[in-house]
């Protein structure tokens, strides 16, 4: 499960050490964390990381196909999450030391940088190869994070991206060894750290006025 830790005025959210998909207690975990960041005064900047094989492999599908009936609130939290991190009021930086895919791959793009090992790992969006369309508040979220060609490509062909071709492509910002990711990440962060607070927030949830307000569209979240 997620846990919390703060190195002077970085606060370091680690994802877990398993596939970390998005299951219900997952979220809320996440969830609190971000309240008790928000929460924080002064200075202060977000790292999300993860250990091990993977950062986040997105949706926990079992747990959907389990709770049929659940769905629609299902991807409503999901939303609510994107939704969220893309308005943080501080700058957010996503440590992708392993595998990103789908769900985990638009949390990443969430955040205001992307720092990802460049020798192993791949960062996708597979639902065109698995049936599972974009909801119309990922499919803006993408969008309105990647430049045209690479989210046509990502979405369209689902093709897998090693850190090096990720970088390439603009969807994460730096390429670095294995054991660099984390610390490169909170480096980031903490150049970033007096930049808390509401202007930021106001910067942001206006930069992406549109997506933020599909996202947090209860009417109809799967489109």
């Amino acid at each position: 499960m997620p846990t919390l830790d703060r190195q002077d005025n970085v606060f370091v959210l680690d994802l877990g050490d398993g596939e970390n998909r998005f299951h219900p207690d997952w979220l809320t975990a996440v969830g609190a964390a971000l309240d008790e960041v928000e929460k924080a005064e002064g200075p202060r900047a977000l790292v999300t990381a993860a250990t091990g094989k993977f950062y986040s492999n997105g949706l926990d599908l079992d747990w959907l196909f389990a709770h049929a009936d659940h769905r629609e609130d299902y991807v409503l939290s999901v939303h609510q999450l994107f939704a969220r991190l893309l308005s943080l009021p501080l700058v957010s930086v996503a440590a992708l030391q392993g595998h990103t895919f789908a769900a985990g791959a638009m949390f990443s793009l969430a955040h205001d940088f992307r720092v990802m090992r460049a020798d192993r790992g791949y960062w996708c969006l597979p639902e065109a190869d698995i049936g599972i369309p974009f909801t119309p508040g990922m499919a803006g979220l993408v969008q309105s994070r990647l430049a045209p060609k690479a989210a046509h490509e990502a979405m369209v062909t689902a093709r897998r991206y090693g850190g090096i071709e990720a970088l390439a492509a603009g969807i994460v910002d730096e390429a670095v060894p294995e054991e660099a990711v984390r610390a490169r990440a909170v480096e980031i962060a903490q150049a970033q750290v007096n930049k808390a607070g509401d202007t930021l927030g106001t910067i942001k949830a206006r930069m992406y006025a549109p997506v933020l307000a599909t996202l947090r569209d209860t009417t109809d979240p799967l489109g």
